[in-house]
């Protein structure tokens, strides 16, 4: 089904113009989560393959203006749109993929439509949260919830929620669910931002914190550090890193166990999750949250 859902994204870009679908073209395709979620979910469902479809179009979009913002020269491992055809192409192309989301999900009952639409207004929201966070260091827990609520979680349990409305399923469970899965995977993301190389990141290693992100890890690491520590990490903070200083913030982080912290509440929430649909029964979306956060880091 993830083969119709790529051919009707297609399809929907391909109806606006040439130009419009050779920038498209150009977009890897990525995992589909939210996708997946919906045909999981809604599987039986005549509208599924056109309601993944549209959640994707505007996960793509979201993604052109995130890699503008932060000026990424790469996406999952190729050069991103923005590097190859300019910043204006990039946000343009954006805006056509929300819009024609926008469009075709008129065609849906006004709670699934109402849904997604105020999803991506809060990812939006959190988007510019995380522009804003990211001109200082931010060492609040609770700003850092948030904005990955705002910016990742929001649209993830959108769509869990919008698929269970299509369905008659239960709306409120899956929402959670999908919420949950959505701020794990962004901490879980955080975290291999330290501790993964590039090849298996898609994008530059420790990229983050040169970007002025403070994640979780750098949280619970700036907590832990005496004042000397800190005055280090501190002028690191938007620096291009040497590998010593790479290393240095590494061990640092192993030392006073700012990773392995960041993953138990990335577990725990993946347990949470896992528990809202313990009465599914569903092997499936079960999985999808035991591979995530079930691994070796």
């Amino acid at each position: 089904m993830l083969t119709q859902v790529e051919l009707m994204m297609r399809d929907m870009v391909s109806g606006l113009d040439p130009y419009t679908l050779e920038l498209y073209d150009k977009l890897p395709a990525g995992k589909r989560l939210r996708a997946k979620l919906i045909l999981k979910i809604a599987s039986n469902q005549d509208s599924v393959i056109k309601l993944a479809s549209i959640v994707e179009l505007i996960h793509a979009a979201s993604l052109l203006h995130d890699d503008v913002i932060d000026d990424a020269d790469s996406r999952r491992g190729v050069s991103s749109l923005n590097a190859l055809y300019g910043n204006k192409s990039a946000i343009m192309l954006g805006d056509i993929l929300y819009s024609k989301g926008f469009s075709e999900l008129t065609s849906f009952d006004s709670k699934i439509a109402s849904s997604i639409a105020d999803a991506v207004a809060m990812l939006s929201v959190g988007e510019l949260m995380d522009v804003e966070l990211s001109n200082r260091l931010n060492f609040d827990e609770s700003l850092y919830f948030e904005m990955i609520y705002k910016k990742t979680a929001v649209l993830i349990e959108a769509a869990a929620k919008s698929a269970a409305l299509l369905s008659g399923r239960d709306s409120k469970i899956f929402a959670l669910y999908g919420k949950n899965l959505g701020l794990a995977f962004q901490i879980i993301d955080d975290v291999l931002d330290i501790i993964a190389d590039s090849k298996i990141l898609g994008k530059p290693a420790m990229h983050d914190f040169k970007e002025g992100k403070t994640t979780l890890p750098y949280i619970y690491l700036f907590n832990s550090m005496n004042k000397e520590e800190i005055d280090e990490l501190k002028s690191l903070y938007k620096k291009d890193l040497t590998q010593k200083e790479e290393i240095w913030i590494q061990t640092k982080m192993k030392e006073y166990g700012a990773l392995e912290k960041s993953i138990l509440v990335a577990k725990k929430l993946g347990e949470e999750a896992l528990n809202a649909i313990a009465k599914e029964n569903d092997q499936v979306l079960e999985g999808i949250i035991k591979s995530m956060i079930e691994r070796e880091f």
